[in-house]
């Protein structure tokens, strides 16, 4: 016990100064994501990862709090994918290559003598799904971060009731450093998660939820891994659906997420992540009281019909003023410059 709080305290300061030292070479290297209104460093993410890495490193070298049997292996696995994310941000990856990387890393952690074939390939989907969804999800200073925290204590939890203490102590581990990094990712954001960040948050929360329910029949699993991961995937949703209907690349950002059109309605962009990380603690709560055995599984039916009414609402809302009042506008802008 007093060792996690220890280690929580320990990767939350070693997270804030670290992400704050690796802003300086990001932005001298042009390690930035340029595809925001202004550019932002991205080696943020690499600070959590490290932070994370190191100080559970540190409980396991000391057997002060051993990893446990799979979970080291699905460390290095998350590691890794952060790697190839890192070469992303640098080199601008094709999206097929770190998909690919994704399903190789998803296929070496999934237990499947607890999930057996068919439900081991259904992990190792939804495995690839949520990360990449929490790479979507980074798209507006803090709400990756926000939602990663409150998943990651939602998902620790969920850990401990299984008497998994060093997957839980791992997680909190986790969730502090990301609550480090958000230090200086909140808006306006001075860094950024970054393809290594988001991909290695995804990756680490979804193979740990499915950790905690191998083991257990497939619809009370289902309905726990959904509400932990409900809000990334309601803005996967809603973006393939958006781009689908209009024609346009899906891999090909856009303003088109969740957070985009909540700003749309009028919100500030600090409303919107305490909006979305609201409704994530909301999904996540019942997530873990479903786990718990302290509801039924059937309580994820409300959050899959509230997500569903959400998209559905904000789909029909535009996310770009229309092109002739933006024409007028400007046309206007110039006549009072000139007149």
């Amino acid at each position: 016990m007093l060792y996690g709080i220890a280690a929580a305290t320990a990767a939350l300061l070693l997270a804030a100064v670290l992400a704050a030292l690796l802003r300086v070479p990001a932005l001298r290297l042009g390690i930035l994501d340029r595809r925001r209104q202004r550019p932002l460093p991205v080696l943020g993410g690499l600070s959590v990862v490290i932070v994370t890495c190191l100080v559970a490193w540190v409980g396991e070298w000391t057997r002060v709090a051993p990893l446990g049997d799979g979970v080291g292996k699905l460390l290095v696995a998350a590691a890794a994918l952060a790697a190839l994310g890192l070469v992303a941000d640098v080199w601008r990856l094709r999206a097929r290559v770190f998909v690919a990387g994704t399903v190789v890393a998803a296929a070496c952690v999934v237990p499947y003598d607890e999930t057996g074939v068919l439900g081991g390939a259904a992990a190792v989907a939804w495995i690839v799904l949520s990360a990449l969804a929490f790479r979507g999800l980074d798209h507006a200073d803090g709400l990756a971060g926000t939602v990663g925290v409150i998943t990651a204590f939602g998902a620790g939890a969920c850990a401990a009731a299984e008497v998994m203490d060093g997957l839980a102590v791992l997680l909190s581990v986790f969730a502090a450093a990301l609550t480090g990094f958000l230090m200086h990712n909140w808006h306006p954001a001075r860094v950024g998660l970054g393809a290594c960040g988001s991909l290695f948050t995804g990756f680490l929360l979804s193979s740990s939820v499915v950790f905690t329910r191998a083991g257990y029949a497939i619809g009370p699993s289902a309905a726990v891994v959904f509400c932990l991961g409900a809000v990334a995937a309601a803005d996967a949703v809603l973006v393939v659906l958006a781009r689908t209907v209009a024609r346009h690349p899906l891999l090909r950002r856009r303003p088109d997420h969740l957070a985009h059109r909540l700003r749309r309605l009028g919100l500030t962009p600090q409303a919107s992540v305490v909006l979305l990380g609201a409704a994530s603690f909301a999904s996540v709560v019942v997530g873990v009281l479903v786990h718990s055995g302290w509801t039924g599984s059937e309580a994820a039916l409300w959050v899959g019909g509230g997500a569903l009414l959400v998209v559905l609402a904000l789909f029909r809302l535009p996310v770009q003023p229309p092109r002739r009042a933006a024409s007028t506008q400007v046309t206007g802008q110039l006549r009072v410059r000139n007149g």
